[in-house]
């Protein structure tokens, strides 16, 4: 992580995934800070005149240049999220990153938590990744085509995302209550969950700065998928006792157990506070 933080003008920021869950809450912020907005889909745009909406493949080299080139965005931010296709998170991501290189866009690029093994538990950002699922080995990919392609990005990791029930993790845990999902939550499976507000409002900052390099975004505690679940079930009004519980250690179930992310030098560089999961829920 290095660079100087210094603010950029209120510009045109292009959010590529910005139907997704991460990506509606940028447009949204971004829209209400006054910059001038363009989000991309794959599948349907999202309601609003916050955004102009653009379909666009990231797997379509040809089509990703298009929309750059005609938009010519100051800032693009990186916010999809292929899973673990790696047509999609992995070469999508090395794609946009050579586009947004040869029209001059500033690039952030929000990478995750997944690219660590939890061997060490604690990770800050200099740790190298060692992902140890399809997911990860994606992420890491991008991470190091993103870094070799576009030295001025910002790569930034962050945890698991949470807000209302458009967050995957809070449907779960609603679907768990209700008996609408089997399942369980793990009690051994660590992470330090993120606000979807705090994550947005980070991203915006450090997109209209000089920072570059790789940066941790996460929150200050860490929990188990289990003791998540509660905190959600808790302020959702649903009975946490009905939410099921076991070891991950037990299943034949692929990834990191404990993966806590220090979020500490990229949070002293920045006015936005990353809050703690027992303070936003």
């Amino acid at each position: 992580m290095n660079g100087p933080t210094t603010p950029h003008h209120v510009g045109h920021g292009l959010i590529v995934g910005g139907s997704g869950f991460l990506g509606t809450e940028l447009v949204r912020q971004a829209s209400a800070a006054g910059h001038r907005v363009a989000a991309t889909f794959a599948t349907r745009p999202c309601d609003g005149p916050e955004a102009m909406w653009h379909e666009v493949d990231l797997r379509d080299d040809g089509r990703v240049k298009e929309v750059v080139a005609s938009l010519a965005p100051c800032v693009v931010i990186n916010a999809s999220s292929g899973r673990a296709n790696w047509a999609v998170t992995a070469e999508g991501s090395v794609r946009l990153a050579m586009t947004a290189v040869k029209y001059d866009c500033r690039l952030v690029h929000v990478s995750s938590d997944a690219v660590f093994s939890g061997s060490r538990v604690h990770y800050d950002e200099s740790c190298l990744p060692d992902p140890v699922t399809p997911y990860g080995a994606a992420k890491a990919a991008a991470e190091t085509g993103v870094r070799l392609l576009a030295p001025a990005a910002v790569i930034v990791r962050t945890s698991l995302i949470i807000g209302g029930i458009q967050s995957e993790h809070v449907r779960l845990v609603h679907d768990l209550a209700t008996g609408s999902r089997t399942g369980a939550l793990f009690t051994d499976d660590v992470r330090c969950p993120v606000h979807v507000r705090d994550l947005a409002a980070a991203l915006l900052e450090l997109a209209f700065t000089d920072a570059c390099g790789v940066h941790h975004l996460a929150g200050g505690d860490a929990v188990s998928r289990h003791g998540l679940g509660v905190l959600i079930a808790q302020r959702d009004g649903l009975d946490a006792s009905r939410l099921p519980k076991g070891l991950r250690a037990g299943t034949s179930l692929s990834g990191a157990l404990d993966v806590r992310l220090d979020s500490r030098a990229t949070q002293a560089k920045l006015r936005t506070r990353m809050r703690g999961v027992h303070e936003f829920l």
